[in-house]
């Protein structure tokens, strides 16, 4: 019984920091990506801010999926994905891949033009920049799994201003000089 206790403790101390949790992450602006995954119909995609660079040797890259997503078991399924960079202009895309117009499945891609990489991935075809990988490993936790996608090709590296995610919503980041 005390351990029960403990448990429940410890589920509440996580309950109350849930929300201090999320309002400071929503202080970070994230780089939005289509995370593409499948084939003809069973294609599959979302909007992830969760990607970054694990590696420049090998190349590859970190991405969180949600595990109730659809693409969840898209991913595990055909063991690869593509990460297409969002520009500004791709404000309406990027609400069609997050389920905000109601589109689903395949549905998300509609009036976008979209290409198979090398993987078999569908990668935007003018995307900032398009990255094809392939699953190297997943790994689950708590509601999201880590995929690590060994990266396969790089294509469509465009400067124009980004669309990112800040503080609840899409913001725009234009060309900025490193200070």
């Amino acid at each position: 019984m005390t351990a029960a206790r403990r448990g429940d403790a410890h589920d509440d101390a996580a309950r109350s920091l849930r929300d201090p949790f999320l309002h400071a992450m929503r202080q970070l602006a994230g780089g939005v990506c289509a995370i593409t995954v499948g084939e003809g119909a069973e294609r599959r995609g979302f909007v992830a801010t969760s990607v970054t660079s694990l590696s420049a040797e090998p190349p590859s890259l970190l991405v969180a999926v949600n595990r109730s997503s659809s693409a969840w078991s898209a991913i595990g399924r055909f063991r690869h994905f593509g990460a297409s960079v969002l520009a500004q202009r791709h404000l309406p895309l990027a609400q069609q891949l997050a389920g905000r117009t109601g589109a689903q499945g395949e549905h998300r891609f509609a009036g976008a033009a979209w290409h198979r990489g090398e993987t078999g991935a569908p990668l935007l075809s003018d995307a900032v920049a398009a990255i094809d990988c392939d699953v190297e490993d997943i790994i689950e936790r708590h509601s999201h799994g880590i995929i690590i996608g060994r990266v396969r090709a790089v294509t469509s590296i465009r400067e124009e201003p980004l669309l990112v995610y800040l503080r609840g919503g899409y913001a725009s980041l234009g060309a900025a000089e490193p200070v």
